[in-house]
This record gives C-alpha cells, sequence and structure tokens, in this order.
C-alpha cells in the first residue's frame, strides 16, 4: 500500500510532538532489541558508566526536546572510544571535524581555526604543583612539537599552542610520558583543580590542600562515568593562604575554615562549601550553611556532580551549569538530592560557629616571601600575561633545582613561584630569574594584569586582549602610580576566561561599530569595583563600545580619577569605585587630562 506525505504545516506544538512520538518508538523498539544503540541487549535500561548520561538524554527526548549538538556528538560515539581516529587524522596532518573538535577536547587539544590553523593543549597539573623536570620537559616538548613558549592560565595550569595535527598524539602521549596529564581538561568535563599556591609553606594557611586536591584530581581521571557532563565544571580548594585562588568562582568552593567549639559539631578546621559560581553570568558560589570534613570533600564533591550528570540542562548550552540548575529549584532542595546521592546528611552550622579567615595579601604572588619552614622562602616570578618561552622554563627549572626544592607552583594570576629557597640563596635565586629575563618585581598595575588568550589565538574572542592588555600597562605604568592594590582584567568573550567582571578594572572584549557604515573595530566594555573573596561582587559597568586604541588612555585617566578623588591615601581603587555609579566615575575620568 502508497502512503501519500501529508502536505501539511505543523505547528511548533505538532513537531515537539511527533518528534517525542519517535523517539517514544524508538524506545520501545531498543527495549524489545529490534536496533538502536543497546540493540541486541534486550534491555532499554542503559549500563556501563555512561549509564546516567544517556538517561538524562533520553529524557530530554522523550520530552520532545532537542539535544544540543554537543550532547549528540557524545551520544554518537564517546570521545574516549575514538582514540585511533585521532591518530589517523595526525598521520594525515588533517584538521579534525567540527564533532571530533569537540571530542577532541577530552584529550586536551582545542583547534583553534580560524585563529591559527592548529591546537592548543592544555594540561590537568593539580594544586598547580609540577616538579622542575616536568617544567623542562613541557620546554622539551613545545620546543619540537608546538610554539615554543607556554601560559600559565587563570586555573593555575598549562596550555602549550601552534600544535600542528600532524603533532597533536605525538603531543600528548608526551605530556603523559613526563607523568602529567592533559585528559579531561577540556569540554564537557571537571577542568583542573585549583587549590592554594602556598600549600604546606605558607605562614598564616588553615590547612594544606594539596593532599585533598590530588585526590579529586585522580578520582576524575579514574571514573569515566564523571566525564561528559552537561557542561564544564571548576572545582577549588582554598587553604585560606596569602594567596587567593578565587574558589568563590567555582562551581564548588571548598574553603577551609575554623568552626567555633559549642556549635555541635567537633570544632577544628572544616570546609566551608560553596555552589554555583560561574562570574562569568554574574554569580558567585552561594554559602550553604554546610562544612565538610577535609576527609570527605571527594566524596560531597561527586555527589554534587552527580546530581548535576542528572539535572543539567543538555538542550541549551548558554544555561548548562550548575548555577541554572540551582537557580531551578532552589537550594535546598538541590542540597537534599546531594544528601541523597551522598546517603547520609551534610553538616550545617550558623555563620556565628565560624571564626574569621585570615586575610589575602594580594602581592604575594609576586617577590620573596617567608615561609613558614625556618629559613626558607617562595619567590614569586613575573611573567608577562602569562607567557613564559622554552628557554625560560628551562631556566626556571634549573633554578628550582639548584636554589629551590624542586617544585614549580602556578598561580591563578598567571605566574609562577619557587619554593624552598634559603636564606642565603635568595639574591643569586633573584639575580638568576632577572638573566634569564624576567623579574620578581611588578608594580600593583603590572602584578594584577591579567588577559585571556585573546583573537590571536582563540576563534571566540571579540578583542586581541594580550597585545592591548600589554599596551595597557605600557601605558599606565610610567603615567600613574599606584601604591594600593589593583586588578586589571581583559578577557575575549561572555566565557570570561579572564574573569573581567571580579575585577577592580574590567575589560570584556566587543566589536565596537564606526563610521556609518556596518564597519567595527575591535574593543571593550568597562567595568569597575568588581571584587573576590570577602570583597565578592560583580563589577559596574562605566564605558560601552570602547575602542581598543583608547583603552590605555581610559584606563590611565579612571586611575587618575581615583588618585585626585580618593578619600584618603589608603582608599583602595575597588572602595573608591563602590563610593561611585558608573556615570559619575566615567564623569571623574573624562575631567582628567591623559599624558
Amino acid at each position: 500500500m502508497k502512503i501519500e506525505p501529508l502536505s501539511v504545516d505543523f505547528s511548533d506544538e505538532q513537531k515537539r510532538y511527533l518528534e517525542g512520538f519517535a523517539t517514544g518508538l524508538q524506545i520501545s523498539k531498543v527495549g524489545r532489541g529490534l536496533g538502536g544503540a543497546s540493540a541486541g541487549k534486550g534491555n532499554a535500561e542503559p549500563s556501563g558508566p555512561e549509564a546516567a548520561h544517556i538517561k538524562a538524554q533520553d529524557k530530554v527526548l522523550a520530552s520532545g526536546k532537542k539535544l544540543a549538538d554537543q550532547e549528540k556528538f557524545k551520544r554518537d560515539e564517546h570521545p574516549f572510544d575514538a582514540y585511533s581516529r585521532l591518530k589517523e587524522q595526525a598521520h594525515d596532518n588533517a584538521p579534525p571535524s567540527p564533532a571530533d573538535n569537540f571530542r577532541w577536547r577530552y584529550y586536551g587539544l582545542f583547534y583553534v581555526a580560524p585563529a591559527q590553523d592548529s591546537y592548543m593543549c592544555r594540561l590537568r597539573i593539580p594544586n598547580g604543583i609540577l616538579k622542575h623536570w616536568q617544567l623542562s620537559g613541557m620546554a622539551d616538548l613545545a620546543e619540537r612539537l608546538c610554539g615554543p613558549f607556554s601560559h600559565v592560565t587563570t586555573r593555575a595550569n598549562l596550555q602549550v599552542r601552534e600544535i600542528p595535527p600532524k603533532h597533536a598524539v605525538a603531543l600528548i602521549e608526551g605530556i603523559q610520558d613526563l607523568g602529567l596529564c592533559s585528559r579531561g581538561s577540556g569540554a564537557d568535563n571537571i577542568r583542573n583543580v585549583t587549590g592554594t599556591p602556598t600549600a604546606g609553606i605558607d605562614p598564616q594557611e588553615l590547612l594544606d590542600t594539596r593532599e585533598y586536591a590530588r585526590e579529586w584530581h585522580y578520582h576524575i581521571l579514574n571514573d569515566r562515568s564523571l566525564t561528559g557532563l552537561p557542561r564544564k565544571f571548576n572545582v577549588a580548594f582554598d587553604g585560606a593562604g596569602k594567596i587567593a585562588v578565587l574558589e568563590d568562582t567555582n562551581d564548588i568552593a571548598f574553603a577551609a575554615i575554623e568552626v567555633n567549639d559549642g556549635f555541635g559539631v567537633e570544632p577544628g578546621i572544616w570546609f566551608r562549601l560553596g555552589i554555583g559560581g560561574i562570574t562569568g553570568h554574574k554569580d558567585f558560589a552561594r554559602e550553604t550553611g554546610i562544612i565538610v570534613r577535609p576527609a570527605d570533600a571527594t566524596k560531597v564533591a561527586d555527589a554534587i556532580v552527580r546530581v548535576f550528570i542528572d539535572l543539567g540542562d543538555r538542550t541549551n548550552r548558554l544555561k548548562a551549569r550548575l548555577k541554572y540548575v540551582i537557580d531551578g529549584m532552589g537550594m535546598e532542595k538541590f542540597l537534599t538530592l546531594v544528601e541523597e546521592k551522598l546517603g547520609q546528611a551534610l553538616t550545617r552550622v550558623p555563620g556565628e560557629a565560624l571564626a574569621p579567615r585570615p586575610a589575602f595579601d594580594r602581592m604575594a604572588h609576586i617577590g620573596v616571601h617567608q615561609q613558614k619552614q625556618e629559613g626558607l622562602n617562595w619567590i614569586g616570578v613575573a611573567l608577562p600575561l602569562g607567557k613564559v618561552t622554552c628557554e625560560q622554563m628551562h631556566g626556571l627549572a634549573k633554578i628550582a633545582h639548584d636554589l629551590g626544592d624542586g617544585d614549580i607552583r602556578l598561580t591563578v594570576w598567571q605566574n609562577l613561584l619557587i619554593p624552598g629557597v634559603r636564606d642565603e640563596n635568595v639574591g643569586l635565586a633573584v639575580a638568576a630569574i632577572e638573566a634569564i629575563g624576567l623579574s620578581t618585581n611588578a608594580s600593583q598595575i603590572r602584578a594584577g594584569l591579567i588577559a585571556c588568550t585573546g583573537n590571536a589565538g582563540c576563534k571566540f574572542a571579540a578583542s586581541d586582549t594580550k597585545r592591548h592588555a600589554a599596551a595597557i600597562g605600557d601605558w599606565c605604568e610610567p603615567r600613574v602610580e599606584i601604591n594600593t592594590p589593583l586588578n586589571i582584567h581583559l578577557t575575549g568573550c561572555h566565557h570570561s576566561c579572564a574573569q573581567h567582571y571580579i575585577s577592580d578594572i574590567g575589560l570584556i572584549g566587543a566589536k565596537v561599530p564606526v563610521g556609518e557604515e556596518d564597519d567595527t573595530v575591535e574593543g571593550y566594555h568597562l567595568f569597575a569595583g568588581g571584587g573576590f573573596g570577602p570583597n565578592a561582587d560583580v563589577g559596574q559597568e562605566v564605558y560601552h563600545d570602547l575602542r581598543a586604541e583608547d583603552a590605555p588612555k581610559t584606563v590611565e585617566k579612571l586611575l587618575k580619577a581615583y588618585l585626585a578623588h580618593r578619600a584618603s591615601p589608603d582608599e583602595t581603587f575597588l572602595t573608591f569605585a563602590r563610593r561611585h555609579d558608573g556615570e559619575t566615575l566615567r564623569q571623574l575620568a573624562e575631567a582628567e587630562a591623559s599624558t
């Protein structure tokens, strides 16, 4: 019998019904063992490490909604099952398809065309700590297979760039030869775990975060069910040391806290739990009133992630973060689900049970600082916007080996520390650092100048952030003398890798209209008054559609307005900016002259 096709224009609601109807038939078909991904098993119930993810996807399809493309890519073929094709592409020096470009991010590889016809590779370094020989080995790999440099990222990590497809597999296998890892550092996975960079050596820390970051790191690597989340996921451990980890910008924030006696729980050092941070979407990790024993941190984080796997949005990538799950159901309902996954109640205490935390030192990541071990020091090395050449990597590795304790510690401020330098060797170490073209000194402007990769190496960025950040530093440093802490962050797009909203002065890339036609030039929207930690808040917009060429002079005038109108010599830019609205700040800046 021939069935003529219906010549009917269906409404969106009717189309959704038909999609759901077809999905239901397919699920029924699989259940009878008649085809589909589980054909022959006679059981529609997904199994294996991807079961929870498949169930979540099936639920979306059964409701008549469409999966995001990335969810389809994962569903069609798990990236860790496609390594042989990655090797074939490397053999042929072939770029990946859009689907494979997403999949290869599970191996830490990002194909960044059209910005560059090459890969970027991001590592996974728990707590940001690596050995001197690992840094030297990365320099060898970069010299042979990549551009001859590395970048320290805002997640206390390393990334290398300019990797032709033919070198992709050799690179990630070479990284593993060094005892390092790039697996799961991109795409819909739990990213590099950050921790206090001075863990174990900080005079004021409440807790050494290294073992907890390490435990979480290996927990992720050895459980495939924790890959392929609805979206990327960040976890941080802050031990209350001098250098901020920005834990409140993460999906899960573990902050060491002292719990006082008399509140029904064992007094001592616990983690305070915050969840749902994503400052690119103007939200910090929210206080939960929950404290976690450090030994239980991995179990609690695991339960939170598994609730996210079940409920995270798999249709809209812009809403597929943990924040939106919590927004949709409320904090208490979400925490109830976490307790169900955990199999026990979480520990709640009132705010007065928590002792005040030690304050950050916003310059502790630069220069010489005494460790809690007598006679030893860490030296913070200033890197120009996170960049370090292979020659400098070799030099830093040798200094760490010869004069330090052999470790290199990366920070979220795009620089690194050399710890374990004896008092009598500090001068020699500083001289050796300067001999390779780096410095242990930086002005307040330089010390807090942060930039993402920008459009020189990222297809999402609207502006060349690193070049423009350098221009701001070059212009402002000799013209404005700032003696209080200052952060200037430039980010290229809404992903906000450089976290512009939480900076004293933050700039996000934009295409700025010029002339009467549709022409645009690179530029920014400028915000002021952002902060983190005890001062956490999102900055307010001061300038909209600021041309990149005008940014250095504009920042100069804003800083001069601060110096002219601050309430006292001790008032920080942050406090000054928050005393005024955006319009007033702009007027004060425009009244200043650029030199």
